[in-house]
């Protein structure tokens, strides 16, 4: 079949390079599934019928490093990260895969067909040459891009014991795609998860990464949960399932979770944001108690418990360190204001030394998903805006004479004179200057002026300083006005 596809003049070389020394060669897998649904692949794999050392013969930098024959081809001119490294790999077939994960030797092979044939899903069964803009589709591949349907190549029950890893990319390529999966698959997929034992943390968590950081994370997080996938995932999430709470939510803890989730993906907020969002609410099974009282649930110190829970599965699936931190203080502190006559500016700037300036911002974020995974209206209510300013006063730059380039020490150096209410008037009078013009906040200016003020007498120099007092408050009046005004709070 002859189609024209966009492929880069830097894959293209790959390709022509390996034909001059009298080789085939072809993109493979999911670079030409991209393509065929005009999506800019990330990376690009050939396939050829050269042996390893003859590819590495034919380029002039290259690295091999694995047991499957793969030969990295190195371009170092090309501005395009995913140009740089092209990765080159001969025709195989594969032996028997005793771990479910790796076959125990590989064969290499002349034939096209053969290599096609050992490969997961049809969709990344296909083969193009850019040369010859011949597009190779042995398995029904292209019919399944249109179809929408995740299928594999040959029996399912095969390919997923051969490598349990292609259960939870099953489940993530039907997430980023939007595409169904083959009933038959689906229940191969469910029979055989428990394999996934058998694969390393590591590889899970970047499936499962992807599948968070897809437009739809809510329909992967439901099918990882229908197909008894997420004991091998994150395990604690099932303790959710049908829990349910009180008045203030219509939903059960998981359909509340998976809502918040997609809300946050809806956003495009960050990774660590969506991760929050995911265990907000992952301590409230271990919490849940019926009081007699409130004749409701209640979940006292699910935050708290939460932000361990977390921190075990994070550590459990090996995401770094600095984001598992930063995880966990966002749900720790997601329950960070409950009554809106208790927030106060103390409190704010308590969370924000909590979370940190740099993630206060993402906490607010968690918090608009929590509210909207309960089924509230999407438009910022008063208490949200009430939230969001008072986050802001508390992080507004200080008009104080802490701003001052100089402090009362150095002034009492400088003017020779003894602690007492001179040293006051004196740094009050210098904020008055700096704030009507605050490129005059440098030490040689205020050393200089300094020298000036304590030439003054005292009532002059007392003068002077509760002009400055004044001039502090106006300040800080009018900025904070001016926050609760852009916020429409009081």
């Amino acid at each position: 079949m002859k189609v024209i596809f966009p492929v880069p003049v830097e894959v293209q070389e790959v390709v022509k390079t390996l034909e001059n020394k009298g080789f085939l060669a072809y993109i493979v897998g999911g670079s030409v599934r991209d393509l065929a649904l005009n999506k800019t692949p990330h990376d690009w794999d050939i396939t050829t019928n050269a042996k390893p050392e003859e590819i590495e013969a034919a380029f002039p930098k290259t690295f091999y490093e694995n047991k499957f024959g793969t030969v990295t081809v190195v371009n170092e001119e090309t501005k395009d990260e995913s140009l740089r490294h092209i990765e080159v790999t001969p025709f195989r077939t594969d032996g028997h895969y005793s771990d479910f994960r790796h076959p125990d030797n590989v064969s290499f092979s002349d034939s096209l067909s053969d290599d096609l044939m050992r490969r997961d899903f049809t969709i990344n069964a296909l083969a193009y040459n850019p040369i010859s803009q011949e597009l190779v589709d042995e398995h029904k591949g292209l019919l399944d891009l249109k179809n929408g349907v995740i299928q594999t190549v040959g029996g399912p029950d095969e390919r997923f014991t051969e490598d349990a890893l292609r259960i939870i990319r099953g489940v993530r390529l039907a997430t980023q795609l939007g595409f169904t999966i083959n009933p038959a698959v689906a229940q191969s997929m469910a029979k055989n998860s428990h394999l996934l034992a058998n694969v390393s943390k590591e590889r899970i968590r970047d499936e499962f990464t992807k599948i968070i950081m897809s437009k739809q994370p809510m329909t992967g997080l439901r099918l990882l949960v229908e197909l008894g996938v997420m004991p091998y995932v994150i395990r604690e999430t099932l303790e959710s399932v049908g829990v349910e709470q009180n008045g203030d939510h219509i939903y059960d803890v998981w359909e509340h979770t998976l809502r918040v989730v997609q809300h946050s993906a809806d956003r495009e907020w960050p990774f660590h944001v969506r991760l929050a969002a995911l265990f907000h609410d992952i301590g409230k099974p271990a919490t849940r108690r019926w009081s007699d009282e409130k004749k409701d649930w209640t979940f006292y110190g699910h935050d708290v418990v939460g932000a361990r829970m977390t921190k075990k599965i994070m550590e459990n699936l090996k995401f770094p360190l600095d984001l598992t931190d930063t995880v966990v203080k966002l749900v720790k502190s997601h329950m960070f204001f409950t009554d809106i006559d208790k927030i106060t500016l103390s409190a704010a700037r308590r969370i924000v030394a909590k979370v940190g300036p740099e993630h206060v911002w993402d906490l607010m974020k968690v918090r608009a998903c929590d509210r909207i995974g309960m089924g509230r209206p999407k438009e910022a209510p008063y208490r949200l805006r009430k939230y969001e300013s008072m986050i802001e006063e508390a992080m507004r730059a200080p008009t104080s004479v802490g701003m001052l380039k100089i402090d009362g020490g150095e002034v009492i150096r400088e003017t020779k004179e003894r602690p007492g209410p001179r040293i006051g008037y004196i740094l009050h009078a210098l904020l008055e200057e700096v704030l009507e013009n605050p490129d005059l906040n440098t030490k040689e200016y205020l050393v200089k002026r300094v020298g000036e003020l304590a030439q003054l007498s005292e009532k002059d120099l007392e003068k002077l300083g509760e002009a400055g007092k004044e001039a502090k408050e106006e300040k800080e009046a009018g900025e904070i006005a001016e926050i609760r005004k852009r916020h429409g709070v009081k």
